[in-house]
């Protein structure tokens, strides 16, 4: 008993020992633990990351990111440690901590970057916005493109892209959801790299040169962009106000990233080719039409027997359109470096790019350099400047040389009997040599643009950032063209030569408040508050002489001309202030409400309305995130959204509110006098139109979202449209701009993403499918219709609608013509038919004529297909629209059948007595074009728009060489097109930007078809 007793207390002790030892133990312990904390933010938006894994190099030790983006790691480990950070979506990191807490940054991935949209003044997830906005992929970008707005052609749903031209840097004409103005603008506002810019084909005109205008977008390399997306209804473009009506196109240039230094080269070189020729009567048959129409006049034919015998033999005769069109080259060369750490950022580039025409002796070529560069000096301050510069340079097809091409008759000779170019042609149209106008005539535009702002941003507190802003854009443009005296369109001048420049140059401050917090763990806001002002000036000088002794200095002296011509000059200024907020709020992930508004001030309007004020609100449901949902597995994405809001237009001529004077000159008693008199009453009461819209969209993805949907019903009507209103003529004025009418348009928006096959062997399609409808729904007090031969705006029609006369036949030899009606008292039997509208048994434009369709395609489409396996790629656009109209002038002169100039090889089958034709009439001295629906064609039609097959080296090959990446390709550009309409190309606008007339096919550059071989390596 007493030995067990004795034990027990020995026990007791040994423990208490044990415990003292263990307590000294832990307590040691204890005073080497390391608390490692810090947070862990998105470096773009600066918001916290949740549930980001954060792990202790070289232990087992880790932690997960909380909801406020904080961890905490304990370690026996002393400073320095390194920690790992990963999450989805993001760059894996490696981090050195010397000092805590530690604020870490991660980049999102390139794919992530796909589900990053950015809008007005920030940016937002896709599974956040309320609005409907469009990113435009990234593969559109890599197409030989002069200006990036090409690019967006049949790969964005509601954007309709129609080329002005296909003279190499010209201009297009961009909708987004339809034209909303008459006589304003409905071009897109682009907002690069925050700086607003509005494209007009004006911007880079000084007035001297003829022909397509240069687009001043040409400047901005394409190969320098990193993101663009399409801001498409009120919610999404209110924050830009008085310009937002038309959309917002949002260009985001590269920048460098931390820890990833790359130098890249991508080049390219192709040849093109006209995409097809207008067939014409050969010599021969020419000569014979020209005979049949002096018979028909009652003249002595022009051309003899045996003359038209020889005009049959092979070589004789000019095809014009093989004089003039060629095969010519396209290249491109872009070296990038790009790079940066955790406090600076960097990407530099430099790019050449030349484009020769398919007409001879036109081109387009660019030098352009970019910088951007980003520092972060604290964690709270940031600094950082985007610059550009650029030279353009183009020789531009004079205006008209195409439809002399297309009307100089095949017997005119190229050359003369001395071997100069044939001066013009020698029947009763005075055409000048076509192929001596394109080698002989300088027509030139040379552009140089500096453009880039700079930035400073400080975290005044935790989701509080202010941010400031400046910028310049400067685009000087010089023209010179200079019409020498053996050409004909100069030998009345005796050479004449002109110089043009433009001096545009706009500045920009911005000053922003944000605001980004998560308040617990079921709201989230977002605000941004801001004062904004900019301002442009442009001047414009015009000088000219004629009546030169040679011509060997061109415009290059324009003192040696002893005719001087009338200079000219002008100057403009514009300004505009503006107010901006916009608050995003979520609530559990799954609600989003978002309500913006902008307050714009603009010297261009009446004093009376000055400000405009345009506020917008959106909602959106992120369905999916419901636990009901979570049930149908095949539904991975599922999100509502509706908005409504107002947008404005302020794009008129400035001063066009105030009384404008004008200068005169007049002969009094053989003395010049001159002076001013009023030209333009004053409007006070000028204000914007306004377009209100209202959108419901569903974004839907299924199975693991490999189909993705995206469909959109909107609705706008813009009131208050900026018209010239006729005025009584006791007021001394023609016209006034007013504010009258009112405009509607509406559509849907498809867009369907599929991963068709996944694996070794990839397989994804985008399909865009676009439908408006617009129509005029007020033109003002007592006015139902504008007409612009020949088109109208006419109340509950489409604007673009074509306004004609509509055929009913040929005349023929059983009909008494002169009991039927006709439009002239000329006409007989093979003379054109026309149907008498309102039965009054005679044929007036004032009462018979009718509208035969509009100028905008009933729906436009895009459908691109990526394939790879292993190493290979294969890409291929089909782009095209439906339902449109084209009025075809060169087929309304090429059909007049007079003799005078060059015929389409229709008027082979033109009526005579012994070919009783009811489609064609007999040929006739007659020059006037009676405008029909006859020309009025079908401009629907299917492209292959793009196909590009790509080979990359394989990452053991590209270790060897040292190099990152080696892809060898080559590429195809309007390969084919499939279309009924009959001139060179149905995609076509003649008119440029116009609403009003849109759709015209008048004498227009054609189009191109290239193929090209290219080489990118990245080191």
């Amino acid at each position: 008993m007493l030995k067990s007793s004795q034990m027990r207390k020995k026990m007791k002790e040994r423990i208490r020992y044990l415990l003292l030892l263990s307590a000294v133990f832990l307590t040691a312990a204890a005073g080497a633990q390391t608390k490692l904390n810090g947070k862990v933010i998105d470096s773009r938006t600066r918001l916290p990351i949740a549930y980001a894994s954060i792990s202790l190099k070289g232990s087992t030790n880790g932690s997960v990111t909380k909801e406020d983006g904080s961890f905490e790691i304990v370690t026996y480990k002393a400073l320095p440690a390194t920690l790992i950070v990963q999450n989805v979506g993001y760059e894996r990191r490696e981090v050195e901590v010397r000092e805590l807490p530690v604020t870490i940054e991660l980049t999102e991935t390139s794919q992530a970057l796909q589900e990053v949209v950015v809008i007005g003044y920030g940016t937002q997830k896709k599974s956040d916005i309320t609005g409907s906005i469009s990113t435009l992929p990234a593969q559109a970008l890599k197409q030989p493109i002069s200006s990036f707005d090409r690019a967006l052609q049949g790969v964005v749903a509601g954007v309709q892209v129609t080329s002005v031209a296909g003279q190499p840097g010209a201009a297009v004409s961009i909708r987004i959801r339809g034209g909303n103005s008459i006589n304003g603008s409905n071009e897109p506002l682009y907002v690069i790299d925050g700086f607003p810019v509005y494209n007009s084909n004006s911007d880079a005109d000084a007035g001297v040169t003829t022909g397509p205008n240069i687009n001043a977008l040409s400047t901005l390399n394409p190969a320098d962009i990193e993101s663009i997306d399409i801001l498409k209804d009120a919610s999404a473009t209110a924050i830009y106000g008085s310009r937002g009506a038309n959309g917002v196109v949002i260009i985001t240039t590269k920048k460098g990233k931390a820890g990833q230094h790359s130098f890249t080269y991508d080049g390219y070189y192709g040849v093109q080719d006209v995409v097809r020729t207008i067939p014409l009567l050969n010599a021969q048959q020419w000569a014979l039409l020209k005979n049949d129409a002096r018979l028909d006049s009652g003249k002595q034919p022009a051309f003899t027997q045996t003359q038209i015998d020889s005009l049959g033999q092979p070589g004789v005769g000019t095809d014009w359109q093989r004089a003039a069109f060629r095969t010519a080259p396209i290249q491109s060369h872009n070296l990038s470096f790009t790079g940066g750490d955790d406090k600076t950022r960097f990407a530099v580039s430099g790019n050449y790019f030349k484009q020769d025409g398919v007409l001879a002796n036109t081109d387009f070529e660019r030098y352009s350099f970019r910088i951007n560069m980003d520092r972060t000096f604290t964690s709270k301050f940031k600094l950082g400047t985007n610059l550009t510069g650029s030279k353009t340079k183009a020789q531009v097809a004079p205006a008209g040389v195409v439809g002399n091409l297309l009307q100089m008759p095949p017997t005119v000779p190229l050359y003369d009997a001395t071997g100069s170019y044939t001066l013009r042609s020698i029947y009763d149209t005075p055409l000048g040599n076509p192929i001596a106008t394109l080698n002989r005539q300088l027509n030139e535009t040379v552009s140089y643009r500096g453009f880039g702002n700079a930035y400073g941003e400080y975290q005044l507190a935790e989701g509080l950032t202010a941010r400031i802003s400046a910028g310049i854009d400067a685009l000087v443009t010089k023209q010179n063209r200079y019409l020498p005296s053996t050409l004909y369109e100069g030998a009345s001048y005796n050479g004449l030569g002109s110089i043009g420049t433009k001096f545009a140059i706009g500045w920009l401050n911005e000053n922003t408040l944000s605001y980004r917090k998560s308040l617990g763990a079921n709201h989230q806001l977002d605000a941004v508050v801001g004062y904004t002002q900019q301002t442009s000036t442009t001047e414009n000088t015009v000088a000219s002489a004629s009546n030169f002794v040679t011509d060997a200095f061109q415009h290059n002296n324009l003192g040696a001309g002893t005719t001087l011509q009338t200079p000219s000059s002008n100057a403009f200024s514009w300004a505009l202030q503006s107010f901006l907020g916009r608050v995003n709020y979520t609530f559990r992930n799954k609600y989003h409400f978002t309500v913006s508004a902008r307050a714009d001030g603009s010297s261009r309007l009446g004093k009376n309305h000055k400000w405009g004020y345009f506020p917008s609100a959106a909602f959106s449901w992120n369905v999916n995130r419901e636990e009901f949902i979570k049930a149908l597995p095949q539904i991975s994405n599922l999100k509502f959204r509706v908005s409504a809001g107002v947008t404005g237009n302020q794009e008129i001529t400035p001063y066009s509110s105030l009384a404008q004077e004008s200068y005169y000159s007049y002969i009094i008693g053989n003395t010049l006098v001159a002076g001013y008199a009023p030209s333009g009453v004053a409007n006070p009461d000028l204000k914007w139109e306004s377009t209100s819209q209202y959108d419901a969209g569903i974004d839907l993805g299924l199975l693991k979202n490999r189909i993705s949907i995206t469909l959109d019903a909107y609705y706008k009507v813009t009131r208050d449209l900026l018209l010239n209103v006729p005025l009584p003529y006791t007021t001394g004025y023609s016209s006034a701009l007013q504010n009258f009418g009112k405009a509607e348009n509406k559509g849907i928006e498809l867009s369907l993403n599929t991963v068709n096959f996944e694996g070794k062997f990839n397989w994804t399609s985008a399909f865009v499918f676009s439908a408006n409808r617009n129509k005029v729904l007020s033109l003002g007090p007592g006015v139902t219709s504008i007409i612009s031969d020949p088109s109208l705006a006419r109340v509950g029609e489409a604007l673009g609608s074509f306004y004609v006369y509509k055929t009913n036949g040929i005349f023929q030899l059983t009909d008494d013509v002169a009991s039927l009606p006709r439009l002239s008292a000329k006409d007989k039997a093979g003379s054109q038919r026309y149907v008498d509208v309102n039965g009054d048994g005679t044929i007036t434009q004032a009462n018979d004529r009718v509208i035969v369709g509009n100028a905008q395609p009933k729906f436009i489409v895009g459908l691109t297909n990526t394939f790879n396996y292993k190493n290979f790629d294969l890409t291929f656009l089909f782009q095209g629209q439906y339902g449109n109209k084209v009025y075809n002038v060169n087929k309304a002169n090429l059909e007049l059948g007079t003799g005078y100039i060059g015929a389409s090889t229709t008027m082979l089958d033109r009526w005579t007595p012994t070919n009783p034709s009811n489609t064609i009439h007999r040929a006739i001295e007659e020059p006037a074009i009676v405008i029909s629906d006859r020309f009025i064609e079908d401009g629907s039609y299917l492209r292959l728009k793009n196909i590009s097959l790509g080979y990359s080296l394989p990452s053991s090959l590209t270790s060897l060489l040292k190099v990152k990446q080696v892809r060898f390709y080559v590429s195809g550009q309007n390969l084919a097109t499939w279309t009924n309409y009959t001139g060179y190309d149905p995609e076509v606008s003649s008119n440029g930007q116009s609403s009003l007339t849109p759709g015209v096919d008048n004498a227009v550059y054609p189009n191109s078809k290239t193929v090209l071989g290219g080489l990118t390596v990245t080191f």
